[in-house]
């Protein structure tokens, strides 16, 4: 595909608004992946790909491209970017070329990687020449930005692979590890009583006040000495304080809601243990429960094992990276796929107003990996 062809695809993809239902209204235009997938299947069957449907929820779904090898299959490269994007301003869905680099909501997460991954198994199916005995399957996922459902359906169906290559903004590094998300919420209890006579409640906030200033002091401290080769260290941010009901009445009650980032090793078991130590230490009463429907876990992938050496040696890199930001690659790592992440873009400009990828780099992630693929046996 010229590169030309492959602007036009980014342009075609963002234009393509694919919001996750989470933050609209589910009858709002923007919202859902069903848009983006269907022009993904129609693209992809017109060159001779086979595609599947893996329904998640209603009226949302995976889709699948397979390429088949020119014999028999002895393995398998799963390409697993997402589909859905966070909201935005209306002008934001309108792709924008300057100084070569594509603006628009999705652009660089993760429409970018899209665009690069298609690119490189649109050729192969065009013109070749597709691996002997590697099938490789572009999986389109849903619902990324929110729980992850469309990766966790997918290892739900027992859907195997040898290397998954979960696009993301990477800087068209190959991740291996990266941190894993908990959200904990923390609530204390007092006794309410008139603002005039304070003395006579307790006061949950005052309470809450202590602890918050325990975990971005102590807490955090205690973080920073737990470190890793390739991801730093751990780390605690006290997100959202709600207590009270109006100045004058003592409050009886506050929640605070925590990020914690966590390194391979850690679990949401293991954490909730060491805050209720860190809170008994102190003398300080509260209750404190994870808050996510379900886990995020670390991703740690063996970058000595399997394909991910010949990934490496593909793209000219001697060591992996690893990435603060948690993805689908944990997901599937967890689900018996070995999982690396890799994508043009950086993530610093995900999520922000005038989101964009640079062009080139999409060029040049569309070029490594047909690379890759073409290294393949």
């Amino acid at each position: 595909m010229r590169q030309d062809s492959l602007t036009k695809l980014l342009s075609e993809l963002v234009a393509l608004a694919s919001v996750n239902p989470a933050f609209l209204p589910p009858t709002h235009p923007r919202a859902g992946e069903q848009a983006i997938a269907k022009f993904i299947a129609d693209r992809g069957a017109a060159l001779g790909l086979e595609v599947d449907w893996l329904p998640v929820s209603p009226g949302r779904a995976n889709v699948l491209l397979r390429l088949k090898p020119r014999s028999k299959s002895r393995q398998k490269v799963l390409l697993a970017p997402h589909l859905d994007t966070v909201n935005g301003a209306d002008e934001q869905f309108t792709p924008r070329i300057r100084q070569g680099r594509l603006y628009g909501r999705g652009a660089c997460d993760t429409k970018g990687s899209v665009a690069a991954m298609l690119g490189a198994l649109f050729g192969l199916a065009q013109v070749g020449p597709r691996p002997q005995a590697t099938e490789i399957v572009f999986s389109g996922l849903m619902d990324e930005e929110n729980a992850q459902r469309g990766s966790r359906a997918l290892v739900r169906s027992r859907f195997k692979a040898d290397l998954a290559i979960v696009g993301e903004p990477t800087g068209l590094k190959a991740v291996t590890a990266h941190k894993g998300s908990l959200w904990l919420r923390i609530e204390t209890s007092g006794r309410s009583a008139h603002g005039s006579r304070p003395e006579l409640g307790r006061n949950a906030v005052h309470a809450m006040a202590r602890i918050v200033d325990l975990l971005e002091t102590e807490y955090a401290t205690q973080l920073a000495r737990r470190r890793h080769p390739l991801l730093g260290h751990a780390t605690v941010s006290v997100g959202v304080i709600s207590g009270g009901t109006q100045p004058n009445i003592v409050p009886d009650h506050c929640c605070i809601s925590i990020d914690r980032r966590t390194l391979p090793g850690e679990t949401e078991h293991g954490v909730l243990r060491e805050l209720r130590g860190l809170l008994r230490k102190h003398g300080l009463a509260a209750t404190c429960i994870g808050d996510k429907a379900a886990p995020c876990p670390p991703l740690e992938t063996d970058a000595r094992s399997g394909l991910v050496p010949a990934f490496l040696r593909s793209l000219g890199q001697r060591r992996p990276a690893g990435v603060y930001y948690f993805c689908d690659a944990a997901v599937l790592a967890e689900g018996g796929i070995p999982s690396v992440v890799f994508g043009p873009g950086d993530i610093a400009q995900a999520h922000t107003a005038d989101e964009w990828v640079s062009l080139d780099q999409v060029e040049k992630a569309r070029r490594k990996l047909t690379a890759f693929f073409r290294s393949l046996p």
